[in-house]
């Protein structure tokens, strides 16, 4: 394989690894936020023994995702120095824009979070962990913005020309709010709800599957199931909303997708199916006109197809995007449909009675993590063959000193590293679920609370 394929498999591998720790700090930071909310409101200490599980839990995988991202900035300059050279003024900014707004709330309450339990107030330690969870939530926005300019590139002029050229900013609120970013800001930040809601609905089913931690698994449960609902079903919009936009700013991202060739038809919306490239045959269960109608409420309406673009712009592994796409599509209808269900028997009194839908939520942790990962792959791979669209291809960004065996060395290494440090990820986070919320600070706060009680009452006589 040659320097760019090699690159592109390297960054993939990094990203994809990486990606698999801030939708789970995103989506716990919420989970966490609510949990001491309910027990500031309603002194519930079973609240309190939550929040306090859920936080090591969460610390496991900041530590890791941290680490795990500063690899790929080094990987702009080692493998794609031309890139970043051309996007440099507008990731400086976005980054610059991620350690001041972001990083400085991260850094600045994560020791209070972690180690400030009975050292500070009750409400100090909420606004720590609502500070860590915003501080999460704007680090997505600015990387989020900086992966949107590169889809649908806005607020810039070129300077220089052919390997000198650059990017610069013109207007840094048109670069900020380019034309995708919001919609894909939206679809990430629910898809990392979705993976932190699962995540603890997971552990709290196996807790209940074990008669463990029966009472505090409940209200765990029910938290993280109304956030999942939530979340699934506003997913659909922000799907949609998000398609709409790639209609418009990248038809040919949209015509692989849906594996749609010719423009001069209505677009077909494909349930499954295989794309023969070659033939231009979609082989599947489909909706005939579907897209068209979601696109322009009109079965018939022709949509822009992969042969209204010069094959050299369009993307190559068209089978590939169409089904990391659809896979996407089709867990987030099983997760709508699993939230659904299990508000339906919470309505009915029965949400913890049914064992074989406990045993399915402590699988569906994999769900929205492959949702994630999926719909990343069918983002990226459908922008090809530009690295930033319509105006830098992705074999003109890579490093011209970089040989393939370096490139093929350093991915054999960093796979190394990133089993030992899932395998230790793994390692640490069932030590923590085998372990389980400290029951014993509940039993312990009890006689505690009736000692004050009785003292107080005492005083009074």
């Amino acid at each position: 394989m040659d320097v760019e394929i090699l690159s592109r498999i390297q960054f993939a591998m990094t990203v994809s690894f990486h990606y698999i720790y801030p939708p789970l700090s995103i989506g716990l930071g919420l989970i966490m936020v609510i949990m001491e909310g309910l027990y500031l409101k309603t002194g519930d200490m079973q609240y309190h023994i939550l929040a306090r599980f859920w936080t090591k839990i969460f610390a496991i995988t900041f530590g890791i995702g941290v680490a795990t991202g500063i690899v790929m900035e080094f990987e702009f300059g080692t493998n794609w120095a031309t890139y970043s050279r051309y996007v440099g003024d507008i990731f400086g900014s976005a980054l610059a824009a991620e350690g001041i707004f972001a990083f400085a709330l991260e850094s600045g309450f994560l020791g209070v979070l972690l180690f400030g339990w009975n050292r500070v107030s009750k409400t100090v330690h909420f606004i720590s962990t609502l500070g860590i969870w915003l501080g999460s939530m704007f680090s997505a926005i600015w990387i989020v913005v900086a992966n949107s300019w590169q889809q649908t590139p806005a607020g810039y002029h070129i300077v220089g020309e052919s390997l000198n050229a650059r990017a610069e900013i013109t207007d840094f609120w048109a670069m900020v709010f380019n034309p995708s970013s919001v919609d894909r800001l939206t679809h990430v930040w629910i898809g990392a709800f979705l993976a932190g809601a699962f995540l603890v609905m997971s552990v709290h089913a196996f807790y209940l599957l074990k008669n463990r931690h029966v009472e505090v698994s409940k209200k765990a449960f029910k938290i993280a199931l109304t956030i999942a609902t939530i979340a699934s079903l506003s997913q659909l919009f922000t799907g949609h909303h998000s398609a709409d936009g790639v209609a418009v700013n990248q038809p040919a991202k949209l015509a692989a997708l849906e594996g749609h060739f010719d423009s001069l038809a209505a677009a077909d919306m494909y349930l499954f199916g295989w794309v023969d490239k070659e033939s231009q045959v979609v082989t599947g269960i489909k909706i005939p006109g579907g897209l068209s109608f979601l696109l322009h409420q009109d079965f018939k309406k022709p949509v822009t197809g992969l042969n209204a673009f010069p094959e050299n712009e369009r993307p190559t592994a068209i089978n590939a995007i169409f089904q990391f796409y659809h896979i996407m599509v089709a867990i987030g209808v099983i997760l709508i449909v699993l939230s659904l269900f299990g508000i339906f028997l919470w309505w009915r009194g029965k949400l913890f009675d049914q064992r074989w839908l406990l045993i399915v939520f402590v699988f569906s942790v994999l769900l929205p993590q492959i949702a994630n990962q999926v719909g990343w792959f069918a983002a990226e791979m459908g922008r090809q063959p530009w690295v930033v669209y319509g105006l830098l291809r992705t074999s003109d960004a890579l490093s011209k000193v970089v040989t393939a065996n370096q490139v093929m060395f350093s991915i054999i290494l960093f796979a190394i590293v990133y089993v030992f440090l899932f395998a230790l990820f793994i390692y640490l986070m069932n030590k923590k679920i085998q372990h389980g919320p400290d029951d014993g600070e509940l039993h312990e706060q009890r006689p505690r609370q009736k000692e004050i009680a009785m003292a107080f009452n005492q005083s009074n006589k």
